[in-house]
This record gives C-alpha cells, structure tokens and sequence, in this order.
C-alpha cells in the first residue's frame, strides 16, 4: 500500500508499505522524525490505510482538520492539540481503534462500519456513515463534528 508521508519527517514523499503497517513504519520509511517533530501530535500505534496522506506536525501547530477525501493524520491521524476524546476521525481511514474512541461507538458498530467500507468503498460525505446498518440520524447527529471524509 502507498501512504503519502508530510510535514515534520526526514523525507517526506510517498512511502510503499505492506497492510496492516503503522504511522510508526510510515514515519520510519519517510526517514524518522526532524528535530522539532510534535511527536503527541501523532499517534505513531494507529494502523494506516491504502492512499492515506499523514501529516506529521512541527512543534507548536495545530493541524487542522482536513476536508478532502484522501487526507489522513490531520483528520483523525490520532492526537490533535485537543484530548483524545475531541480528536477528528476520518472515516476513511480510521482502524477499529480509532472508531471506538467516538462516543457510543463499540467493537461491534466500529466492526460493521470498517465492513460497509470494505464493501462500499470509500465514505464520500459525513452523512453516508447513515447507511451502516446500527447507525441512525440520533446517533449519527452526536457523531458527525467529530468526523471527517
């Protein structure tokens, strides 16, 4: 798998990966982490996904989260400046992990979302999350400032 590596690393640039890897394996491949590096910035454990981009932030930047399709750590890479708790979750590249950080979200609904995906492709808005059988519009409303595409 290819994983779009930026910001706060040796040599930024595509990086090719095997599935399953972690931000850790992506920032290694990229050349290791510069000197000013937000290392909490990252969540070096999370597992990546095909055609991610990871954004890896210097000291002191907040990244913000990322609206395209495609973006990855600055939409849910893991930690932002806020909690975990307030971190943004891509939909189209979060693990089962990260899924179950979002409130109400258990193994077994965060399961069925990463299947929709696998089975559907990538999430094309916020609002297709609705289509994953369990989740409806209360639910979905008490999720959505907290995700991305």
């Amino acid at each position: 798998m290819l994983v779009h590596v930026l910001g706060a690393v040796k040599k930024p640039g595509l990086v090719s990966l095997t599935t399953g890897a972690r931000v850790v394996d992506a920032v290694a491949a990229a050349g290791g982490l510069t000197d000013d590096a937000e290392v909490a910035g990252v969540n070096l454990a999370r597992v990546l996904a095909d055609g991610e981009q990871l954004v890896v932030p210097h000291v002191g930047e907040v990244l913000a989260p990322a609206a395209g399709a495609g973006a990855g750590a600055g939409a849910g890479g893991g930690a932002s400046g806020a909690g975990a708790s307030e971190a943004m979750v891509n939909l189209n590249t979060a693990g089962q992990a990260e899924l179950e950080t979002l409130p109400r979200i258990g193994p077994a609904l965060a399961q069925r979302i990463l299947d929709y995906r696998k089975a559907n492709g990538r999430f094309k808005a916020v609002a297709d999350l609705m289509k994953v059988t369990g989740i409806g519009q209360k639910l979905f409303e008490g999720l959505k400032d907290r995700l991305a595409v």
